[in-house]
């Protein structure tokens, strides 16, 4: 029975409990016990909750709906929330000792519409300190491990929320993508990401609710239908957030696959040869790719119009601008000798930056949103891969060399999702199978700026055709 349930998807366990045919208790103890035998090997949730609490809610939501009261699509399931999100009453660590064991006194915007939509929230999912890189781990609560090699990294930082979805410990969880967090880790565990335009999915509270916008909060799922139920859940404006998009999505019923052979797509692969790829990675992309093209999309390789050294450098300066806003950890010797390696050094890099530097990385971002919009004047979608690399060993921190190219910087690995992110395009990262060795490959496909529903129904036509 355990099995049963938690191999449902988030669609059909939502339509279960709303018809009655599952309680929610029974819901909770199935998805309680597929933790207990999965998360000391995988380490994906991180302050679970007590057992007892836990089945309190549950039969509080089972009595809720006895009663006629049906709160939303997520009416009685157990969800996780990425440990970068405050939910009120549990813990915000950030993967931090310095902030180990903090309670939230009040929920993040996304994670109060998850609460308000019925989600029993089970606990936190790992991240890696402060989000910073594309490796769940950190000093407070390990590392978070592959879906299905456990040997392997589960990437990040949304890592602990893929696998808590990919190893069915959970059937919703969400998480956040800066640089690739939520579509790095997907590829590597065989789940959907998606990075939804700038402003569909208002981050709040915020110290800075107008220029800090390179982050965004979105939703993953086993299927596309389980993420687009999840971004309907999390969308929509806010007051207290003048940059958000105003346009409703519609209910997750109207989304229908897309036509695969009304879409063109354009194939960006390895920008030219720019980016370092591990051999395999493009070939397994192609592969899913194919099934596309079968199926009457037109697919044609097309060059980036923009100088890829350009978008790194300004990438750069703006990432290094935003962290800053942890100077006072940095400047603290005692809260310093905490922090990572890799956070100083951005910290580093941040405070030698002048206003200048900002101002010149603004106006080179806006040039490339210009040229990427023009592209979209042709093509629907633009592909390229999800990860540059296949999952690596749990006990490296990050790649320093792909196919003999080194990295010079820590995260230079993870540059393939720099163009999505820098121009605030909706872009999903599907999976694209796996190697040889059973190591998960992702494609992603970017859409123009507010066509988040284009995207997500082209992600339909794509699973329908892979599913196959």
């Amino acid at each position: 029975m355990t099995d049963a349930i938690t191999s449902l998807s988030a669609v059909a366990l939502s339509t279960a409990i709303a018809r009655r045919e599952l309680s929610c208790v029974e819901v909770m103890q199935a998805h309680l016990a597929r933790i207990a035998e999965a998360n000391p090997v995988h380490n994906a949730i991180v302050e679970l909750r007590e057992e007892a609490a836990l089945l309190d809610e549950a039969r509080a939501a089972d009595r809720e709906l006895a009663a006629g009261v049906y709160r939303g699509r997520l009416h009685g399931m157990p969800h996780g929330v990425k440990d970068l999100a405050d939910a009120a009453g549990l813990p915000t660590s950030m993967g931090s000792p310095i902030f180990a064991g903090r309670i939230a006194a009040a929920d993040s915007l996304h994670v109060a519409r998850i609460r308000a939509a019925g989600a029993i929230l089970v606990g936190k999912t790992n991240v890696p300190e402060f989000g910073l890189g594309s490796q769940s781990y950190n000093s407070v609560f390990g590392v978070t491990r592959n879906a299905l090699d456990p040997e392997l990294t589960a990437g990040g930082s949304s890592g602990g929320a893929a696998v808590a979805l990919a190893t069915r410990m959970l059937p919703s969880a969400d998480g956040s993508d800066m640089m690739g967090s939520l579509r790095n880790p997907a590829a590597f565990n065989g789940v959907v990401g998606f990075r939804p335009s700038q402003g569909r999915v208002p981050s709040y509270p915020a110290e800075d609710v107008f220029f800090g916008q390179l982050a965004v909060n979105g939703p993953m799922g086993r299927t596309v239908a389980d993420t687009i139920r999840q971004l309907c859940t999390i969308a929509g404006p806010d007051p207290r957030t003048p940059l958000t998009i105003a346009e409703a999505l519609p209910e997750p019923a109207a989304f229908r696959p897309a036509e695969p052979a009304q879409l063109r797509i354009g194939w960006l692969a390895d920008l030219d040869g720019y980016l370092a790829m591990e051999p395999g990675v493009l070939e397994r992309c192609e592969a899913a790719l194919a099934g596309f093209s079968a199926a009457g999309a037109v697919i044609e390789p097309v060059a980036l119009p923009f100088d890829p050294a350009r978008l790194w450098a300004c990438w750069l300066v703006l990432r290094q601008f935003g962290v800053c806003r942890l100077r006072p950890l940095y400047e603290d010797d005692a809260l310093r000798a905490q922090l990572k390696p890799e956070l100083c050094w951005e910290l580093e890099q941040g405070l030698a930056l002048s206003a200048g530097d900002v101002a010149a990385a603004g106006a080179v971002r806006s040039q490339w949103f210009a040229a990427v919009a023009e592209l979209f004047g042709r093509y629907d979608l633009l592909a390229l891969p999800a990860a540059q690399v296949f999952p690596f060993p749990a006990e490296v921190h990050w790649p320093d060399r792909i196919d003999g190219r080194t990295m010079d910087t820590y995260h230079r690995w993870m540059e393939v999702v720099v163009p999505g992110t820098l121009a605030g395009l909706p872009v999903v990262a599907l999976p694209a199978g796996v190697d040889g060795r059973g190591r998960a490959a992702g494609l992603q496909f970017m859409g123009a700026f507010g066509r988040d529903r284009e995207v997500l129904e082209a992600a339909l036509a794509y699973e329908a055709l892979t599913a196959r």
